[in-house]
């Protein structure tokens, strides 16, 4: 599994990484997010997934 952040939907608001915080990175300037790795562990796909389906303008986009 595959994830990536658009960066111009994502409005920083931290969901993704209190939810999956091995799998995100929150910018310190303005907050938003990216990846870790493009390539996600299997450990942490469940925790990707929840993460992609909360994110309030859907900027988590997931690859199978």
């Amino acid at each position: 599994m595959k994830v990536s952040v658009d960066s111009q939907r994502c409005q920083g608001h931290t969901l993704c990484a209190m939810i999956a915080p091995d799998s995100f990175v929150l910018n310190d300037i303005d907050g938003t997010s990216s990846p870790v790795s493009e390539t996600v562990p299997e450990d942490q796909q469940h925790a990707v997934r929840e993460a992609a389906h909360s994110c309030p303008e859907q900027a988590i986009l997931i690859e199978e």
